[in-house]
C-alpha cells in the first residue's frame, strides 16, 4: 500500500452500462474437448485505454502542473477532498489529481534510477526542487504541500526499490530516508492547517509505511483516516494489511482493529467493516487466514453485496473468493477450511448476483489485488483476467455444462437452456 506512485495506475473496469457490454460465449475447457458439452454465455464489458481508473483525473492533475496552474489544482483537490469524491473503484479524486501533479518528477526519478547509468544529482534533485518552490510560494496551502510530501515519499521508495536491506548501496539508503524524513517535516503543517482532510490522513499512513519505526500507532493513524472517510473501503484494507506482523502488528491486533471498525462503520456496512480490514490480509498471510472468523467475515461480505450490489463490487467479491483467496492452497490446514467456504461463497456470488464480466478486476484478482504490478498493456492483462475468469465460472457450472445444458447470464439472473 502507497509503496510506489505506480501503484494508483493499476487499471480496473469502470462500472458499464448494458450497452457498454458485450455477449461473451465459450466454451469451458471440459467443453471445448467435448463438442456435445453445453456453452456458457456471459456479457463481458468492453475494456481499452479509457478504462484505466481516474486516468482522465490523473492527467488533469498532470497537466494544470504543467501550465503552472497550481492554484486552481489545490481548489479542485480541496473540493474533491471535503466532498469525499471518489472514482469507482474508491480511489479518492484528490488523490488522482496529487499524482498526476506530481507524476513527471516522481516517474523521471524512477526511470532515471532503473536505467543503471551515473546520474548527477541535478537530474534527480531538479524535479522535487520545482515542486519545494511551488509550495514556498504558496506557504499556507496544505494541497499544494501534500503534493509535495507525497512526492518525497515515492522518491523515497525510487531509491528504496526492491534490494534487500543488506544489499542496498548506503546512497541509497540515505536518500531513502531522507526523502522520508523530508515528508515527515512537511505533513504536521498540512494538517494543522486542514485538519479534518482524508487526503493527508492518507499521507501520513503512507509515511509511517515507509519510515517503518517500531513505536508507530498505527492503528491510531488509520483509525482517524477512516473516521474521515468511512465510506471508503481502501483505507479499511490498507490499515488491515500493515496490521500484520510483517509490518507493524500482530494477528492479535489485526482481529482487535477489524472487530473495532466494523463497530465504528456498523451504520456504513453492517459487519463489512471486519470484511474489509480483513480482506488484503487473509490474502496475503496464511496464518491471518487460518485465524480469521470466517463466519463473521461472510457475514459482513454479505452485508457488503446488500448495500454495494453493483457489478464492480459483485466483481471484485466473485474474483477475490474463487481465485484470490484459493492462492496458497495445501500450506495450512485451517486456512484451507476457511479457503473452502470461501469457494462456495463465489458459488452463491455468481450464481446469485453476476450479470456482467469486468476482465481487469479478474486480472488484478490473480495478482492478489496488487496494485503495484505494473500494466505494460491493458488490452493483454485484461484478456488474461477474461480466460481466468471464463475458467472459474465454467468450473462452477461443471454439471450443467456437461449435461449439455447452456448458462446464459441476464440481468435478471441466470438462464438455462438444453442445448
Amino acid at each position: 500500500m502507497f509503496r510506489s506512485l505506480r501503484a494508483l495506475f493499476a487499471p480496473s473496469t469502470a462500472s458499464p452500462t448494458n450497452n457498454s457490454a458485450d455477449l461473451c460465449a465459450t466454451k469451458s475447457a471440459l467443453a471445448a474437448a467435448l463438442p456435445e458439452q453445453g456453452q456458457l454465455n456471459i456479457p463481458v464489458a468492453k475494456t481499452g485505454s479509457d478504462d484505466l481508473i481516474g486516468h482522465s483525473t490523473i492527467e488533469h492533475g498532470r497537466y494544470l502542473t504543467r501550465q503552472d496552474r497550481w492554484t486552481e489544482l489545490s481548489e479542485k483537490m480541496r473540493v474533491a477532498d471535503q466532498d469525499r469524491a471518489a472514482v469507482s473503484d474508491g480511489m479518492p479524486v484528490a488523490d488522482l489529481l496529487a499524482f498526476g501533479a506530481r507524476s513527471d518528477v516522481v516517474l523521471a526519478a524512477e526511470h532515471a534510477l532503473s536505467d543503471g547509468k551515473a546520474i548527477s544529482d541535478y537530474d534527480l534533485l531538479g524535479g522535487i526542487s520545482e515542486l519545494e518552490g511551488e509550495m514556498a510560494d504558496n506557504p499556507d496551502d496544505p494541497m499544494i504541500a501534500t503534493v509535495v510530501a507525497l512526492a518525497h515519499i515515492d522518491l523515497a521508495w525510487a531509491w528504496r526499490g526492491t534490494a534487500s536491506d543488506t544489499t542496498l548501496p548506503p546512497l541509497h539508503r540515505s536518500r531513502c530516508a531522507a526523502h522520508f524524513d523530508r515528508a515527515a517535516a512537511i505533513l504536521p503543517k498540512c494538517r494543522k492547517n486542514a485538519p479534518d482532510s482524508p487526503l493527508i490522513a492518507a499521507a501520513r499512513c503512507a509515511l509511517l509505511a515507509g519510515q517503518r519505526k517500531s513505536n508507530a500507532r498505527v492503528s491510531d493513524e488509520y483509525e482517524r483516516l477512516i473516521t474521515l472517510d468511512p465510506h471508503n473501503q481502501r483505507h479499511m484494507r490498507a490499515m488491515g494489511s500493515h496490521l500484520l506482523p510483517r509490518w507493524f502488528g500482530s494477528y492479535e491486533e489485526l482481529e482487535l482493529q477489524a472487530l473495532r471498525t466494523a463497530a465504528r462503520t456498523q451504520d456504513i456496512w453492517g459487519a463489512g467493516g471486519y470484511t474489509w480490514v480483513q480482506f488484503d490480509a487473509i490474502a496475503l498471510d496464511d496464518e491471518a487466514c487460518a485465524r480469521v472468523d470466517i463466519e463473521y467475515f461472510l457475514e459482513g461480505l454479505r452485508d457488503i453485496v446488500r448495500l454495494r450490489p453493483d457489478q464492480q463490487m459483485i466483481n471484485m467479491l466473485s474474483s477475490y473468493c474463487a481465485i484470490t483467496v484459493q492462492n496458497g492452497q495445501g500450506l495450512n490446514d485451517q486456512a484451507d477450511l476457511v479457503r473452502s467456504q470461501m469457494r462456495d461463497t463465489a458459488n452463491w456470488l455468481i450464481r446469485d448476483h453476476l450479470t456482467e464480466l469486468h476482465p481487469l478486476i479478474w486480472a488484478h484478482a490473480a495478482n492478489g489485488f496488487n496494485n503495484s504490478v505494473r500494466i505494460n498493456s491493458p488490452e493483454r492483462f485484461a484478456a488474461r483476467g477474461q480466460r481466468d475468469a471464463l475458467r472459474a465460472i465454467s468450473d462452477l457450472f461443471r454439471e450443467e455444462l456437461r449435461s449439455g445444458m447452456d448458462v446464459t447470464f441476464t440481468p435478471s439472473g441466470l438462464q438455462f437452456s438444453q442445448n
